[in-house]
């Protein structure tokens, strides 16, 4: 699923490629993903200029005067800008025509995105999630706070959207290797001093990640058509049975909380 830093390098892509273009026509070439796509985007968005583009979470914001579209791509979601006559591909659903003859196109194989429309930017669904991790707002101590009496293991914790956005599956085992911290303790019954240091962790892991521009295992792609390349910097995310890099301890698999859970069982306590 692309998360974090895969949106804030869609984010970045678009951004040289649609920002103060104006549309000249929306298509739906199907009525809903996840949920349904709002039919007057049609007629609402034409002729309307992309001012900026924002991310919220995995959330992408694309705003205009008028209003702001939000888009999120779901389990295999991915988005290209294209010139305006390269022919469609399969499972691309929505598209945005620009002035200048390109064409963004959203592409969904599962259909687990979504196309939502806000007249003032807020949503149920941006209004519930937690603090994004490379802002202030994820300070030493905001986990060591959010996690007193929390009986959830701390993956499951940090993985919670409530209270940090974007830390996703890979970046959550990548963290806590880090931060030398086991993926199976209760959340509530780690130290202050552990807490900061995987704050940290989290904070240099989805930085790296955006500088290769996310992660690509099978799906993901960056606007460009490129894979993100952070899958080269992985330390223990699919590496079953591989010595750690660390302590020449053996990576484990489990599955915890339906999903995967790479770690070593040596160096991470």
């Amino acid at each position: 699923m692309p998360e974090l830093p895969e949106i804030e390098t869609i984010k970045r892509g678009l951004t040289s490629l649609i920002i103060n273009q104006k549309v000249n026509k929306v298509i739906l070439h199907r009525k809903n993903l996840r949920w349904v796509i709002p039919k007057h985007l049609s007629t609402t968005l034409t002729n309307q200029s992309i001012n900026t583009i924002d991310r919220r979470g995995k959330y992408l914001l694309i705003k205009f005067k008028i209003g702001t579209l939000i888009i999120h791509l779901g389990m295999s979601g991915s988005i290209k800008v294209v010139d305006i006559n390269t022919p469609l591909l399969k499972h691309e659903h929505f598209e945005l025509q620009l002035q200048n003859g390109t064409s963004m196109r959203l592409k969904d194989p599962r259909r687990f995105g979504a196309v939502l429309f806000s007249k003032d930017g807020s949503h149920k669904l941006l209004d519930s999630l937690g603090v994004e991790p490379l802002k202030t707002s994820f300070y030493n101590g905001y986990l060591y706070q959010k996690s007193r009496n929390k009986q959830q293991n701390i993956k499951a914790f940090i993985m919670d959207n409530k209270i940090v956005v974007g830390v996703g599956n890979i970046y959550a085992c990548e963290s806590l290797f880090m931060a030398g911290i086991n993926p199976k303790l209760k959340a509530g019954i780690i130290s202050k001093t552990r807490y900061n240091i995987l704050t940290q962790s989290i904070k240099n892991i989805l930085t790296q990640a955006i500088e290769a521009g996310g992660t690509t295992l099978q799906d993901f792609v960056q606007v460009n058509g490129n894979p993100g390349y952070f899958t080269q910097n992985l330390s223990v995310y699919g590496f079953k049975n591989k010595k750690c890099y660390r302590c020449k301890g053996i990576i484990t698999r489990f599955v915890q909380n339906q999903r995967s859970t790479f770690y070593c069982k040596k160096c991470q306590t």
